[in-house]
C-alpha cells in the first residue's frame, strides 16, 4: 500500500473518493485488527497513510517524530514515511477549526461541552482552546482524569453554549442513536457532530430544530483530508478544494442514500 486508511472498522469510510478527488493518487481502504496493529506499524510499507478510531494514540510509539499539533493534542491521524523513518501529524485540528470558521461558530468566551474522550476529542478540544474558549468540559460515559460522566454533565454543565460530540454515538448505522437530549441545554447556541456517515446525524438534526446551528462531520472530513494531502505530497492545495469536494461527496452520498 502506497497511501490509504487505517482503523478497525472502515465500511463506513468516505475518505477513498475524498483524497482521489483532491490528489492524483490510489487510496486504499485498509482495515487493521488489533492482533495485526504491531505488525502492521513495525514494516511501515507505506508512503503516507491516515489513521482513524481506534489507532489514534496507538500510532505514536512507532513514530520517529511528531509535529507541534500532534504533540499537543497527543494524538496522529496522519503518518508520513519519508526514507524509513515515520513523521506523525493531526490534520482533525485544522478540520475542525476550518468547519466552526466555515460556519461563523463563535467559541470565544463561551462555555463548551465535547463529548468523547478519545483521538479526535483531544484535536476539538485543542482547537476550542486555541479559540478561546471560557471553559472546555469533557464528557464521557466512564468518569477519568480527563472527563467526567454524561450525568454529571446534566447535574452542572446543562448552561453550555456549545456542544461538540467526538464519540460514536449517531454513527451509522446506529442512526437513530443520540448522544444527548439537547432540550437539557437551554443556552446551547451551536452543535458540531464529527460524525459525517449519515450525513445528518439525529443531534445535528435536533440542534436545527431547536433553532441552534447544527453542522456535521463531512466538511471536517474532506478539510483534513486536504490538509494530509499536502503533508502526504509536500505542497500547498487550494483551500476552495474543500468546498467543492464536499458538496460532490454531500450530493453522491445523499443520491444513495435517497435510492
Amino acid at each position: 500500500m502506497e497511501y490509504g486508511l487505517i482503523g478497525e472498522k472502515l465500511g463506513h469510510s468516505y475518505s477513498k473518493e475524498i483524497h482521489e478527488s483532491l490528489a492524483d493518487y490510489t487510496y486504499e481502504i485498509h482495515p487493521v485488527s488489533k492482533e495485526d496493529f504491531n505488525d502492521f506499524m513495525s514494516k511501515h510499507e507505506f508512503k503516507s497513510i491516515n489513521v482513524t478510531i481506534p489507532y489514534k494514540k496507538d500510532v505514536i510509539p512507532y513514530l520517529d517524530e511528531l509535529d507541534e499539533n500532534a504533540k499537543a493534542i497527543g494524538a496522529v491521524n496522519t503518518i508520513v514515511n519519508k526514507n524509513g523513518k515515520l513523521y506523525g501529524h493531526n490534520t482533525d485540528f485544522s478540520g475542525f477549526m476550518y468547519m466552526l470558521k466555515k460556519h461563523n461558530i463563535k467559541i470565544e468566551g463561551k462555555k463548551c461541552v465535547v463529548l468523547g474522550d478519545g483521538g479526535a476529542s483531544k484535536a476539538v478540544v485543542a482547537v476550542l482552546k486555541k479559540m478561546g474558549a471560557k471553559e472546555v468540559i469533557i464528557v464521557d460515559i466512564i468518569k477519568t482524569d480527563s472527563a467526567i460522566t454524561y450525568d454529571e454533565c446534566f447535574a452542572k454543565h446543562t448552561d453550555a453554549e456549545f456542544i461538540a460530540n467526538t464519540s460514536p454515538v449517531g454513527m451509522f448505522p446506529k442512526c437513530d442513536a443520540s448522544p444527548v437530549d439537547l432540550t437539557k441545554f437551554p443556552k446551547c447556541e451551536a452543535v458540531a457532530d464529527v460524525i459525517y456517515n449519515p450525513l445528518e446525524t439525529k443531534l445535528v438534526a435536533q440542534a436545527k430544530e431547536l433553532g441552534m446551528t447544527g453542522v456535521n462531520g463531512l466538511e471536517m472530513l474532506v478539510a483534513q483530508a486536504l490538509y494530509a494531502v499536502e503533508f502526504f505530497l509536500e505542497k500547498k492545495l487550494d483551500e476552495a478544494e474543500i468546498d467543492k469536494v464536499y458538496k460532490k461527496i454531500y450530493t453522491d452520498k445523499l443520491a444513495e442514500q435517497e435510492k
